[in-house]
């Protein structure tokens, strides 16, 4: 736990105000969850995957996605080399510890569906060979909700369900704003943090947040949430199978980062807006007037909590 609080307070050096995201970016190391971020430009989305690596001692690679990007300058290529007169690989920078990719709805579905195999196996398979990633690997993928109908690609459910997280990044308040102009000024770029947490490290603490239990009237609670979505008449495409296991993970991250061993109906509440807004698909008459977070809201109400279970 203190490696944990050590590594927030690292990267709250050079992101300011950004506590709840940095605390989410734990959570899904924790489980090896992907991340996908929508916000405007410039609210520092690629400045906290490069912290964040940094404080890892994990290696960063950015993808910048285009329309003219192909599977293999993400994945790799096996290309002949006339001096040697054989085949070589050349691995693309998907093989790194933390991945972001840039602005991910603007490459075309072909070069989107590259990333299925490696979010969901940890391996890319090039012309039949597979080539794992390494570990930790986490891929943290950017969308720019103001141009979502200039030249994008919206993404498919079935890559939307692999990402553990879906999150925000939010203009900061006055007074944060204007320590980031201090901190600015001082010159706290990402590369000058300190590594906190070594793999070894990290593989402990993996262990020890598997150990988290949770009661079975809790556990109810959160499958009933689940079956809700499945229910709901405004909502045609429930969470999947997959969503629970991720409810069910990032409620036992958030009670092993406030120091309990067991989880609580309040931490499974907390999850479910960055585990399922992007895991539900709205009916027509519904997305005209709700968005998914409202109607988690309506979900959640919906359902009695288990005060025996200290809510």
């Amino acid at each position: 736990m203190k490696d944990l609080a050590n590594l927030q307070e690292e990267i709250g050096k050079v992101m300011i105000g950004k506590e709840k995201e940095v605390e989410l970016f734990v959570i899904a190391l924790l489980f090896n969850g992907h991340i996908l971020m929508e916000s405007v430009p410039g609210t520092g989305k690629t400045m906290l995957a490069k912290t964040f690596a940094n404080t890892i001692n994990g290696v960063f690679s950015r993808i910048q996605f285009t329309p003219d990007v192909l599977p293999s300058d993400v994945t790799g290529i096996q290309f002949f080399n006339p001096k040697k007169q054989e085949f070589e690989f050349k691995t693309g920078p998907i093989i790194a510890n933390i991945v972001l990719a840039d602005e991910i709805n603007r490459a075309t579905p072909r070069t989107q569906s590259s990333l299925l195999e490696v979010m969901e196996e940890k391996q890319v398979t090039i012309d039949g060979h597979t080539i794992r990633v390494p570990d930790p690997f986490m891929v943290v993928a950017t969308q720019n909700p103001v141009e979502s109908q200039q030249g994008t690609f919206p993404l498919p459910i079935a890559q939307m369900d692999r990402f553990f997280m879906k999150l925000s990044m939010k203009y900061p308040n006055l007074e944060q704003e204007r320590e980031m102009l201090r901190v600015s000024r001082e010159g706290t770029p990402a590369n000058e943090v300190t590594a906190i947490i070594t793999s070894d490290d990290l593989e402990k603490l993996r262990n020890k947040v598997k150990e988290i239990r949770i009661d079975d009237e809790v556990e109810s609670y959160l499958l009933e949430i689940v079956r809700k979505t499945r229910e709901h008449p405004s909502i045609e495409l429930g969470v999947s199978p997959r969503g629970t296991i991720a409810l069910l993970k990032a409620s036992q991250g958030k009670a092993f980062i406030e120091g309990r061993t067991f989880v609580i109906p309040n931490n499974i509440k907390e999850m479910v807006p960055y585990v399922l807004s992007h895991r539900i698909f709205l009916t027509t008459e519904g997305s005209l007037t709700k968005t998914p977070d409202k109607v988690l809201d309506e979900v959640i109400e919906s359902i009695p909590v288990p005060v025996e279970a200290g809510a």
